[in-house]
């Protein structure tokens, strides 16, 4: 048992929280919320980290204890915020030694907004960021945003105790890769933890539009053959976690291989295989089927698509 403190209370996480439960019902308010709250700050990021192919200068990463944005430059200065999910607070730190935080709690977007922008004023940071939110149904801005206002501490903490889990079995399973591949990262667009494995060749990219993804950027992403992984809360319009996995471009044959475990199926409006969290969660072995799922679908992408696979994996000395 270890503890942690939110609102002047403590909240213990019990054994078998691993791979805790996450019914998508039960904390969609809260993931709403905090959806966006991820957003205000990674927006931040956004508006001040220099450009990296495929976006990558755009995500979070996974923490012993919540999210970070990692260092973010100001200048010759510097500073970095955390979300802490165990003593649920948002920290911001500088490169000075300072430091403070805001308390994860119950309260409106626009609330949540106005004291980060507080925040980052009063440590001399002066940032403007676009304020509309990305890849969410009715974007209001998050200025204007009172109807989201959701925080159930323990929710959080599963959500981000199913990304730890995740993010340690992604990690594992690209050790064995040695052609380009991006970091493990949590791209706050989508709330989605995401891993990509390029096969080295170029390719044309997407020709049709996506909403809330301007062409550019979808060109820049999909320039080279590649084989994406992720870990997705789920939405609306598809109520539960899941794990998904797509390639690009989609090889003859693809969504008819033979991915497994049992679980996974390929979802046509999705255009991915997917196997939902509640196939690993319930499972005995939860790390060995999601490596299933994970390496089954490589091995359909790669196959099919004709990759280099000896140059590309590496052969861990026994």
């Amino acid at each position: 048992m270890w503890q942690g403190r939110a609102g002047g209370m403590f909240l213990a996480r019990p054994r078998g929280m691993e791979w805790p439960d996450l019914a998508f019902a039960a904390w969609k308010d809260t993931y709403a919320t905090l959806h966006r709250w991820l957003q205000i700050v990674g927006k931040i990021r956004l508006a001040q980290t220099p450009w990296m192919n495929h976006s990558w200068h755009v995500p979070f990463y996974l923490t012993a204890t919540g999210l970070t944005t990692s260092p973010i430059p100001y200048g010759t200065r510097h500073f970095q915020f955390d979300f802490d999910f165990i003593d649920h607070r948002l920290a911001l730190r500088t490169s000075e030694g300072r430091h403070a935080s805001i308390e994860l709690v119950a309260q409106p977007v626009g609330e949540f907004y106005a004291r980060v922008m507080r925040l980052l004023r009063e440590f001399g940071f002066d940032l403007i960021i676009v304020t509309t939110p990305t890849e969410v149904a009715n974007a209001v801005p998050f200025e204007h945003d009172t109807e989201h206002r959701a925080y159930d501490a323990g929710y959080a903490q599963r959500f981000w105790c199913a990304l730890l889990q995740s993010d340690r079995v992604f990690k594992q399973f690209r050790s064995g890769f040695t052609g380009k591949a991006s970091p493990v990262h949590f791209f706050w667009g989508d709330a989605d933890l995401a891993l990509t494995f390029f096969s080295g060749q170029s390719c044309e990219p997407p020709s049709s539009k996506r909403e809330h993804m301007p062409q550019w950027v979808l060109k820049d992403a999909y320039s080279h053959e590649s084989c994406t992984w992720g870990f997705w809360p789920g939405a609306e319009r598809t109520p539960y976690a899941l794990y998904f996995a797509y390639a690009y471009p989609e090889p003859p044959g693809y969504r008819e291989a033979p991915v497994s475990p049992r679980g996974a199926r390929y979802e046509s409006e999705l255009g991915k295989w997917v196997l939902p969290y509640e196939e690993v969660r319930r499972s005995s072995a939860p790390d060995s089927t999601l490596t299933q799922f994970l390496q089954s679908s490589y091995d359909a992408c790669s196959k099919l698509g004709h990759w280099d696979r000896a140059a590309l994996q590496f052969e861990r000395p026994r």
